[in-house]
């Protein structure tokens, strides 16, 4: 089949076979052809600066050269097995030594998918039925995770408000909800409720940071109500600290889940924990009813192993985070020097590793305070972006360790063309 040449001829196609013209992830405007380092490239040529990054996995950039080299190494000897194999035993050793809830991994395809038996295993372990989330915290595609999620009106906690049809009542039962970086509002729903198998937290909320003592306050009402503490690692998980949000903050949870940069750009998550709570998926030590089912046929996968475990080797390397922070600042600071000089009011919210801009006098402490004055200008701010080279979502700013000082020179003059924009938008018009 003759290849098509222009960008429109491909979302046209796209039309057609899928609902709303996409895969349900970004844009379906856009159709990327290629990445290369840094930057990717649409079916145009058009050439970006890519701060997507896959939503996240490409922490090195893509086809990094010894990432790609691991994976052809792989490639003929066996791409998936259904069953153990060697590279996806090295990858679970190396995940053990470097993040300190884990003594165990379980492998699954995806981060949703992590959550979801991550949700599960602190309810085979407790006994108890119900998980306490937090408004606006992503945690996968599953019922329970798509509760308050993004809720468009405002209700009173420890209400759960479904974002998806196709989820039936009863799982709203099942979870309580609580603003972020509110202690007194947990304190007070654990003293109200006794069926609390866990609290599921981000450790920084999509790009809401938790405030001092905010994750050890958590920690401690867990231990004191004996309910287990899982963080979703599968965003900070060896891109805050190499080992992840626990070594950044200090804290260690009970359950862990990581995805993105453990697969090396590839199809894996895994979900991990002490060995006395990852018993329950060993049947002969827990027995059937105590047993928690769970298998996948990519779990584990070597291609995806091969190029997680040297995507984990290079982070391992001296100065890898000093560099991703020291490029972190210096997007935060062209960009707030840009927005501050023209007096417009901006928060950047978010840790140097993953962060954005919002357009907003309030301190973003949670899901209600976390947003535009004005959505207008962040989507103006986002266009004019876009149209000058970089690739981003209109909600999350990822550097990379592919980013370079040629990269950093183009986002600034981008940045101060989005900001002149804004300047014209709100510019009185004269008669």
């Amino acid at each position: 089949m003759e290849k098509l040449k222009t960008q429109a001829e491909w979302i046209t196609r796209a039309q057609e076979v899928l609902p709303a013209g996409g895969f349900g992830n970004f844009d379906p405007g856009i159709i990327i052809a290629r990445g290369q380092g840094s930057r990717v490239w649409d079916e145009d040529g058009n050439e970006y600066i890519d701060y997507l990054i896959g939503s996240g996995p490409m922490l090195l950039g893509h086809g990094h050269p010894e990432v790609m080299e691991a994976v052809l190494e792989q490639l003929p000897k066996g791409m998936t097995f259904f069953a153990n194999n060697s590279k996806g035993i090295e990858l679970a050793e190396a995940i053990v030594e470097a993040v300190p809830c884990c003594e165990q991994v379980r492998f699954v395809a995806s981060g949703g998918e992590a959550d979801m038996y991550a949700i599960r295993l602190a309810r085979a372990y407790t006994g108890r039925n119900k998980i306490l989330k937090f408004e606006g915290g992503y945690h996968g595609m599953s019922a329970e995770a798509q509760m308050s999620l993004s809720p468009t009106t405002q209700v009173n906690f420890p209400q759960a408000v479904p974002d998806s049809a196709g989820i039936p009542d009863s799982v709203a039962d099942q979870m309580l909800i609580a603003p972020y970086n509110d202690l007194a509002a947990v304190a007070t729903l654990l003293t109200e409720q006794t069926d609390v198998a866990a609290i599921i937290v981000e450790p920084l909320q999509r790009i809401i940071p938790a405030e001092p003592g905010y994750l050890q306050g958590l920690r401690d009402m867990c231990d004191k109500h004996q309910i287990l503490l899982i963080f979703d690692e599968i965003v900070t998980g060896f891109r805050l600290a190499y080992g992840g949000a626990q070594e950044r903050y200090g804290v260690t949870p009970d359950i862990c889940t990581l995805g993105k940069v453990i697969g090396g750009g590839f199809p894996l998550a895994a979900l991990g924990a002490s060995v006395e709570i990852m018993q329950h998926f060993d049947k002969a030590r827990v027995g059937g009813g105590k047993w928690l089912m769970q298998l996948g046929t990519l779990s584990g996968n070597p291609i995806a192993a091969a190029a997680g475990l040297k995507t984990m080797e290079v982070l391992r390397r001296d100065g890898a985070y000093d560099r991703l922070r020291a490029t972190g600042r210096a997007l935060q600071k062209m960009q707030t020097e840009a927005l501050g000089k023209a007096g417009i009011a901006h928060q950047i919210c978010g840790d140097e590793t993953l962060f954005d801009v919002l357009f907003t006098k309030r301190q973003c402490r949670d899901y209600r305070s976390a947003r535009h004055d004005d959505p207008k200008l962040n989507a103006l701010y986002n266009v004019v972006l876009r149209q000058n080279g970089i690739f981003k979502s209109e909600g999350k700013l990822y550097p990379s360790l592919a980013t370079t000082e040629v990269d950093l020179v183009q986002t600034q003059a981008a940045a101060e063309k989005a900001v002149n924009a804004i300047c014209g938008l709100r510019a009185p018009t004269r008669r």
